[in-house]
Formats: C-alpha cells, structure tokens, sequence
C-alpha cells in the first residue's frame, strides 16, 4: 500500500514538473543580460494589486494615472514621491487617460461606458457617455486637432472622437469584424492611426468623411498592439504575437520589420518615441520585463534594460520632452520613469 502511494505522489510529482516547464516555455525567467542599460526609476503605489497604468504628465510635471483594478484617477509628484487618489464609481475601469493644457484630467471609463473630465481643484467629474449601448468600453485616449479626443472601443469595434466644448460623441464602426482597435495616435496633418489588435492590420480614418482605410502586415500571424509615430512620419508598431518592431511608410505604402531581442516570445507591448526618434518598447514576455531602444537611422537595437520590478506586464508608455523621461505603470504595482540619454 505504501508503495503504491509512493508511485502515485512520483506520478504526481512529475506531471506537476512537465505542466510548470510547458507553461513556463512561454516566458523566461530570470534577470537577462543587459546593453547600454538606461536609468530606471520605480515608486510603488500605495493602493496594493491596483493596476496602475497609462501615466501621462501634465503641464506642471505632475504624472497622473489610473487604477484600473482600483477604480481610481491618481496623481504622483516625482519631486515629493507623494501620492493622491481620486475615486471612481465602482466598477468604472479606467483605463486610460489624458490631462489637457487646463489641467482637466479625462479618462476612459473602460467598463462604465463613459468618458470622464475630473476637474483636479474640485474633484467633480462630468461623464460622456457613448451614444451607442455597443460601444461600452472606451479604451485609449489621445488627443487631437480643434479641442477633441480620438479613442478606440476594442469589443465594440469602433474609433471614436468626442468633441471637448460639446460633449458631444463621434462613433465610426470598422470595417473588420472583432477588429479589437487598441493604440491609437495622431499625426502632424491630425489624422489618426489605430492598430486593430484582433487582426494583422494598421488603419486610418478620415475626419471629415468618417472613412476607415485599412493596411494589411505582410505577415498574417502578426497582431500590432501599440504604436507611435516618428518625425518622418511613418508609423511604428509592436507586433504582440510573434515578437516584432515594425516601421508603415505612409508614402511608399511599404512595411518593414525587425525581431525583437526576445525573439517570437518578447511579447513587445507599451512602447513609446522620444525627441530623437529612438523607439522605446517593452518585452512583456521576459520575467523581469525588458525595456528596448531602437535607433531607427542605423535600425538596430541600443539598449536593454531589465525592470527590477518585475513589471508584470508595461501596457503603455508616454514621453515626456522637457524632462526627457519616459513613463509607464506596471502590473508590479508601481510607477516608473525611464532617463533617456
């Protein structure tokens, strides 16, 4: 009897160790070596398994975010490494926001419907609703020309544009079903660009006619989650699926890639440009994660750096050019901040 316990607990034992290698095949453990690595800073926030994500800094260098578990709007100040939240409804999921050159913070109530404009001194907030019940989860915010917002909607399948004075919401559908819209930006000529997540495709939408064009990657596998763009204009992109940095060229209509470090697993997510068009991407399949420099003029990779935090997973990064300093949140409970050389 004994020994059938004994085979019984070794069975166990070894099916444990094949499902844990199977799994952890998927990610790599383990601080990993480093180029040219950057300053990184971290902070731990206060509200503990809170999410905190998609920083962006207002014009007085405070860092706003969100709580996206915690149902909260914060705000951090680097100089006093002090903290204050702002509550949300219950149930809002932010996830998402952006503070204007008022200092009005607008953040996409991701599982409310909603987009809020908290108002810092008061602590009131206006909603804006989506005029469509199928558009309940706005999700990236970026602004725009004339005193407006672009956003996308990922399950509802639409891009979004709400007009600042009015209130009042734009919804253009897409033309793909389950597109998923994720990152989303805007260029010089105030067009905006979206990837859409649930497909191998980088689209555009004109303001004026509400038209969507849609660019498919060469490769279909790929699944753009984020994006920026560079002073040349072309857009750059982060394939989540197999591990690439790619480079749209609006006037040649041509597509370019580069593998990432971390080869078909990097999971590259957040990613962001600073003033001398290096791309800065994060590897969310590493464990730490891994932040990435890219020199787009000699297209190659300049710097690794682990995040001692672990990261979790970065979602999504901003540049800030006064500062020279790029910021992201991470599932690690933390806000960090990146010393571009």
């Amino acid at each position: 009897m004994n020994h059938s316990f004994k085979q019984i607990g070794w069975f166990w034992a070894c099916l444990a160790v094949v499902v844990l290698l199977g799994w952890a095949s998927t990610i790599t453990y383990g601080a990993q070596a480093e180029l040219n690595p950057v300053t990184i800073t971290e902070w731990t926030v206060p509200w503990e398994q809170t999410r905190p994500r998609d920083p962006y800094v207002a014009p007085n260098n405070h860092v706003w975010f969100v709580g996206q578990q915690g149902d909260y709007v914060a705000m951090f100040d680097s100089k006093t490494g002090k903290f204050r939240k702002y509550p949300l409804d219950s149930g809002t999921g932010p996830h998402c926001l952006i503070v204007d050159n008022e200092g009005f913070v607008w953040y996409a109530g991701n599982r409310a419907g909603h987009i809020g404009k908290l108002d810092p001194k008061t602590g009131s907030i206006i909603k804006y609703k989506m005029p469509n019940p199928d558009a309940a989860d706005p999700h990236t915010l970026v602004f725009g020309d004339k005193n407006e917002i672009w956003f996308t909607v990922q399950q509802g399948n639409f891009v979004g544009r709400l007009e600042m004075d009015s209130g009042s919401v734009i919804l253009t559908p897409l033309l793909t079903a389950n597109a998923r819209p994720y990152g989303i930006v805007v260029d010089a000529s105030s067009t905006p660009w979206f990837t859409e997540f649930g497909s191998n495709t980088l689209a555009t939408i004109d303001s004026v006619s509400q038209s969507v064009r849609e660019i498919s990657l060469p490769r279909v596998e790929a699944r753009p989650r984020r994006l920026a763009l560079t002073s040349d204009g072309a857009v750059w992109y982060v394939d989540y699926a197999e591990g690439y940095l790619g480079r749209f060229n609006p006037v040649t209509k041509t597509v370019k890639e580069w593998q990432a470090p971390g080869g078909t697993d990097a999971r590259p997510y957040g990613m962001s440009v600073d003033d001398q068009d290096r791309i800065w991407y994060v590897e969310t399949g590493s464990f730490p994660n891994r932040l990435i420099g890219f020199d787009i003029k000699a297209e190659e990779v300049i710097s690794i750096t682990n995040i001692k935090s672990g990261g979790g997973t970065v979602r999504h990064m901003v540049y800030h050019q006064p500062t020279q300093t790029v910021w992201f949140g991470t599932d690690a409970n933390t806000i960090g901040r990146v010393r571009v050389p």
